[in-house]
């Protein structure tokens, strides 16, 4: 039995626009597209210049801790947005311990309606979630795209993903944003295409 089944059966289960649902199939898609990382393959480059595939990984877990200490009420900037301690050999064990964090600190419902504290402000819980899912959306492509994988897209995933990312991230100038001009792509491009491209990569 997953930590997931054992938390959904000590809660009301979900409902299948229950923004916590679309996080943890996000996350569980970066976990399965970092264990397919071959080990020659950390010391590489990725599409977000600033992270190679071993910094891109300790970013994630990072990025976890933070999402349990939201879920605690506790102010997420206190932690480091990467992990650079964690050997390639590490990072699963960090990876599983960091989602039972999440499943633990996010199981209520009530945190939908609750305000978080995070980097870029205060947010419900809901929407806390629908960004930090984009964040794990554009990182597996970032990953995937660097490690040459195909991951099996979530088309509800990246509808959320994609949604929270042009409520949140200009058309315009992004100054102070971690993120690029939006490039331009065909309207009916694919789904994570769009997305990506939005969030200032090259699809």
């Amino acid at each position: 039995m997953t930590h997931t089944e054992n938390t959904s059966r000590s809660t009301a289960a979900p409902a299948t626009d229950d923004p916590r649902r679309h996080l943890m199939k996000a996350i569980a898609l970066a976990g399965r597209t970092v264990a397919a990382v071959r080990p020659e393959q950390f010391d590489g480059p990725t599409p977000c210049t600033e992270f190679t595939v071993r910094r891109l990984t300790g970013h994630l877990v990072a990025v976890l801790r933070r999402i349990a200490l939201a879920g605690r009420g506790g102010d997420v900037t206190t932690l480091p947005t990467v992990d650079d301690d964690l050997a390639d050999t590490a990072w699963r064990e960090a990876w599983d311990a960091a989602v039972r964090e999440v499943e633990e600190a996010w199981a209520d419902p009530s945190i939908l309606g609750r305000t978080l504290i995070l980097p870029f402000g205060n947010l419900p819980g809901a929407a806390a979630a629908a960004v930090w899912t984009s964040e794990f959306t554009v990182h597996t492509w970032d990953m995937a795209t660097a490690t040459g994988q195909l991951p099996d897209w979530d088309p509800e995933v990246v509808a959320v993903s994609y949604a929270a990312m042009r409520r949140g991230l200009p058309a315009g100038p992004r100054d102070g944003a971690p993120f690029g001009a939006a490039v331009e792509v065909d309207p009916d491009a694919p789904a994570i295409d769009r997305l990506v491209a939005w969030c200032g990569r090259k699809p």
